[in-house]
């Protein structure tokens, strides 16, 4: 009799305990990983829209794609400048890392395009990748150095690959970083205080507060390794990529981990009418998986 209530009790507690780590994983309960597409080359820059469309790149292909809240798949942009990184600003603009003439665009919703930044101090950028617009408009870019077949340059053209803040004016290009390696994946928080940058080749990710004239000060190791592209949920978690998806809370403690069936994870977004839906870009796919939490930063 002892060994059977021993036994209830124990299953009792190996049920709440399932219960409780279910309610605090930031997937939805019972959700799987969803293939949505695998039609690409590579894809890469998911970014969503006020209404929860995503737009994501297939860069070896030189277009912008479009999935749309109803499940639909559009190509919104070819060529799109071989658009790596994106991101929307306030105005309903796509922000691209438009990586052919190492270039940061602002694409509208109509298509048309304006150059935002063509250089730096006279000189090319080493090819900018990642991008995220704070809430005043101010642009945070990382520009590491990967050589493209379309360049006709293979040397880097600047003598270090750094971090970049362009004013909200859009007139004032800034080198904001000095000591980092390689920079890759880029976001900040919504109250546009904090900055996440990922070292992807020092294998290091940083926490900076962001001051008001765009400068960044107390560098922080927040965790290793570092990423490709990263996003926060409105619980303060980073999801970083490369072997799938790795979610770390706001100390830096990994609390979750996301198989992804492809080679390398490049990117990801929150997306869909409910911004829910973590959005995914891994080599030649295109994944989702329904979440518990909320996506941080999403265009209103």
């Amino acid at each position: 009799m002892k060994t059977k209530l021993l036994l209830a009790t124990l299953t009792l507690c190996l049920i709440a305990g399932a219960q409780l780590f279910g309610a605090e994983s930031v997937i939805a309960p019972g959700a799987k990983l969803e293939k949505l597409s695998g039609e690409f080359k590579f894809t890469e820059g998911p970014t969503c829209d006020a209404a929860g469309n995503v737009f994501f790149t297939d860069q070896p292909n030189d277009r912008i794609m479009k999935w749309s809240v109803d499940g639909k798949l559009t190509t919104f942009k070819q060529p799109a400048g071989r658009s790596n990184g994106m991101y929307f600003d306030a105005q309903g603009n796509i922000i691209s890392c438009a990586d052919e003439k190492n270039e940061l665009w602002s694409i509208a919703p109509d298509g048309s395009v304006t150059v935002l930044v063509k250089d730096y101090e006279g000189k090319l950028l080493c090819g900018p990748n990642d991008v995220w617009v704070r809430p005043d408009g101010g642009m945070y870019i990382t520009d590491p150095f990967y050589k493209r077949p379309w360049w006709k340059h293979d040397k880097m053209p600047q003598d270090s690959q750094q971090v970049y803040y362009l004013t909200p004016d859009r007139k004032k290009l800034v080198r904001i970083t000095t000591d980092l390696v390689q920079p890759n994946g880029i976001i900040g928080t919504p109250d546009g205080k904090t900055l996440y940058v990922a070292d992807i080749q020092d294998r290091k990710t940083y926490r900076y507060n962001i001051q008001p004239d765009g400068s960044l000060t107390n560098k922080t190791l927040l965790f290793r390794p570092g990423s490709d592209g990263m996003t926060l949920d409105d619980e303060g978690n980073i999801y970083i990529t490369g072997k799938g998806v790795t979610v770390f809370d706001p100390t830096g403690k990994q609390i979750e981990h996301i198989d992804v069936p492809e080679p390398w994870t490049a990117n990801l977004c929150f997306g869909g009418k409910d911004k829910r839906t973590l959005f995914i870009t891994a080599s030649k796919g295109f994944y989702s998986i329904r979440m518990r939490v909320k996506g941080a930063n999403q265009a209103k």
